[in-house]
């Protein structure tokens, strides 16, 4: 809508048609300048809109830093403050030099046969002392074969043939070992070595080609043989008080899967499905039925769960209020942000003084100050008034009007304060998720690298594996090991009640 000013011949006539006549005219611009106004406050709402959604990084929202594309010079900028830490080894840790050992594997001795200076025989001298160095390496690897020979003996007295017993596991005429299969999964599942890579590297290593179907089939034996262990851990889940839950896009057969992930300090379960909200949840086996306390970041499939308590990750909060600050310039969402910040550095001072809560009046005074930045917030974002019908709709009324970002964040930490402050009020609660975060991230890695996963079997025997590898090395166990030990029958099953 263009405004449209009288000409000077419209204002004349109006003029010696007398006093109406000009109001009129006047009145009739001023009902088009109403009506620009309104555009405009429009337009300018749809273009603050639409320059936030642009603004939006991995650094001030949930967006992946995937999604930051390749223009975006600068890393991820860190919501720590700076000179929280100095850089380098952190006070109390342990660092390790290389040292001599007493007992050497091998020993190699360089004689003096003659003097450096006159050129006399020193053969028959005795050896006054020895200086040494050890040199630490890698032995040469090669690929061995164990022949395994059955003895067939025929019984002198009733001429039954009796043959002796292979091992376990010995069942073909030419096979590979546990050794290989365990190479195999380790480069596969640990370092996300693609099939083809892994296949390279025994070659090169071992001078030995190894079929790309045989590194494959290592995998799917793998994960059958750690069924026990995926079983426990998953059955430790369930009883967890305390369980971080996520999920993020993967790629299966050209399609978009989701990978959900369980996990806790200790433990760490993978799940592949074709969805992401109830019905994965259902088949991951988790969450129902749980009973503990279930952090996410709020996605409403997680909140049909009722035998469960929530809390909700603030590091999402953090990053929109960041974003609110930024893009919105509402002082209130910086102000929030410290608060939170605040009462988590309350939280682990009282933490690391051995109290086991904060102080009633000092909850109180938190609270009291999260609801008066809320109240803050909702001042500065008064809710749109619902829009008329339709024409033609009979008087009937829309939905819910599309709510700007604040306010919706805003509605989020009014309706579930409780959820947001679990960590206040309970030390076991994380202040945040990033431990299901930093899970979830590794198995993306893997599909960085390989492009994704060709079978839904194989992305979720992946998944098994990669739990299983995850729950060991959170328990300090070898992970090259625990898939050893898995292959010998012998899967880690994580202690119930470690010390």
């Amino acid at each position: 809508m263009n405004l449209r000013l009288p000409t000077r011949d419209e204002i004349h006539r109006a003029f010696l048609q007398g006093e109406e006549a000009i109001v009129e005219l006047f009145a009739e611009v001023g009902r088009q300048v109403e009506a620009l106004a309104r555009r405009l406050e429009t337009q300018a709402a749809v273009l603050q809109d639409v320059q936030a959604r642009l603004a939006k990084t991995s650094d001030n929202s949930s967006k992946p830093p995937s999604s930051d594309g390749y223009a975006k010079l600068k890393r991820t900028a860190s919501l720590r403050q700076p000179g929280q830490k100095p850089n380098g080894g952190q006070p109390g840790h342990l660092g390790k030099t290389l040292e001599r050992v007493a007992v050497p594997d091998h020993t190699e001795l360089h004689p003096v046969v003659a003097c450096a200076q006159c050129g006399a025989s020193l053969a028959d001298i005795e050896v006054a002392t020895h200086e040494e160095r050890q040199v630490f390496d890698i032995p040469a690897i090669r690929i061995e074969v164990t022949a395994h020979r059955a003895e067939v003996k025929t019984c002198p007295g009733c001429g039954t043939e009796n043959r002796g017993v292979f091992p376990v596991g010995v069942t073909g005429v030419v096979q590979y070992g546990a050794g290989v299969k365990t190479w195999a999964t380790y480069f596969q599942t640990q370092h996300f070595v693609p099939v083809e890579r892994t296949a390279q590297i025994f070659e090169d290593l071992l001078d030995h080609r190894i079929a790309e179907a045989t590194l494959m089939k290592a995998g799917q034996e793998c994960a059958a043989a750690i069924a026990p262990a995926t079983a426990a851990i998953q059955a430790q889940l369930r009883q967890a008080p305390v369980v971080r839950f996520d999920e993020s896009g993967l790629r299966v057969g050209g399609k978009l899967h989701w990978l959900h992930v369980a996990s806790t300090e200790r433990l760490t379960d993978y799940a592949v499905h074709p969805q992401r909200g109830q019905a994965a949840m259902e088949d991951a086996g988790i969450l129902p039925g749980f009973t503990g306390r279930a952090i996410h970041d709020h996605w409403k499939a997680y909140f049909r769960y009722t035998d469960c308590t929530h809390a909700l990750c603030n590091a999402h909060h953090l990053r929109e209020l960041k974003f609110i600050d930024e893009q919105y310039g509402q002082r209130w969402a910086g102000t929030m942000a410290k608060l939170l910040v605040e009462i988590k550095t309350a939280v682990d001072t009282a933490q690391e003084a051995g109290r086991t809560a904060l102080p009633t009046d000092i909850l109180a005074a938190f609270e009291q100050r999260y609801d008066e930045v809320i109240k803050v917030g909702y001042a500065r974002n008064p809710r749109p008034p619902p829009p008329p019908p339709p024409v033609g709709t009979g008087g009937k009324k829309r939905g819910r009007p599309a709510q700007t970002p604040p306010l919706n964040l805003l509605d989020r930490l009014r309706d579930f304060k409780t959820e947001t402050l679990a960590f206040m009020q309970d030390f076991r609660v994380p202040f945040d998720n990033n431990l299901a975060e930093r899970d979830v991230r590794m198995v993306k890695v893997k599909q960085k690298i390989s492009g994704g996963f060709r079978t839904s079997e194989g992305a979720q025997g992946f998944a098994r594996i990669r739990g299983y590898v995850s729950t060991a090395r959170k328990n300090a166990v070898n992970v090259f090991a625990a898939i050893r030990e898995a292959f010998a029958g012998r899967p880690l099953i994580p202690a119930t009640n470690p010390s």
